[in-house]
């Protein structure tokens, strides 16, 4: 019999979209990402999380028997960028500037990461791009294990404007 603080109500999973998951497939096929080993598994439907597995195998693992660092640099690479790219629309010009990790723990088992922008962040990266031309953020993930434990953290730097317009379509001064 179960008890009663088992019923509870699950918790509201986000979920991928057609649009996502053609994203997820076409990442996983990125001769970026595929080489480093690692692989996109989920992505919300208003692309504000995405996950992303990195397994100990042969292509991963280095000399000592662990999950090579440069693959768990290289899986984050794109991501914090693609999310805002899609978060932030066409009116804004967006691209990774640096990133840095610090390896914790060695891993010598699968790593997940889960990448996360709030609905806030969106909308404080475009109320200072209204007030400054440019702006670079910073982000942060956490490379763990199955039991939560970090193996490594990853920083990213973004850097972020808004799209100029193209030149050719500026209004052209009337002649005499």
């Amino acid at each position: 019999m179960m008890s009663t603080t088992e019923l509870s109500v699950p918790v509201s999973e986000p979920r991928e979209s057609l649009r996502t998951r053609i994203l997820r497939w076409g990442l996983n096929l990125y001769p970026g990402l595929r080489g480093s080993g690692g692989r996109v598994t989920f992505i919300a439907r208003d692309y504000h999380e995405i996950r992303i597995r990195l397994p100990l195998n042969w292509r991963t693992r280095n000399y000592i028997g662990s999950i090579f660092g440069g693959s768990m640099f290289s899986v984050s690479d794109p991501v914090y960028m693609l999310m805002l790219i899609h978060l932030l629309g066409e009116k804004y010009f967006v691209v990774d500037k640096a990133g840095s990790i610090k390896f914790i723990k060695i891993a010598r088992t699968t790593l997940y990461a889960t990448f996360r922008i709030s609905p806030e962040e969106v909308a404080a990266i475009r109320d200072l791009l209204e007030q400054q031309e440019k702006l670079d953020r910073v982000y942060s993930v956490d490379l763990v294990d199955a039991q939560g434990v970090v193996h490594a953290t990853v920083e990213r730097t973004v850097h972020i404007r808004k799209r100029r317009p193209p030149a050719d379509s500026a209004p052209k001064p009337a002649s005499a």
